[in-house]
């Protein structure tokens, strides 16, 4: 059975893909330095963030 291309090792070196999806603690840290969380505030629910370019 042959593998699907998108799981394939890329030729070109690194092959790190820009994740379009952040994790919790990433979208934390993000809104922490937009000046759009307070300490305290709850983690669960947090609204979606694009990642910074």
């Amino acid at each position: 059975m042959s593998q699907h291309n998108s799981f394939r090792a890329t030729t070109g070196g690194g092959g790190k893909k820009n994740r379009t999806v952040l994790k919790r603690f990433e979208r934390v840290d993000l809104l922490r330095e937009r000046g759009e969380w307070k300490e305290g505030d709850r983690v669960i629910g947090i609204k979606k963030t694009k990642p910074s370019e």
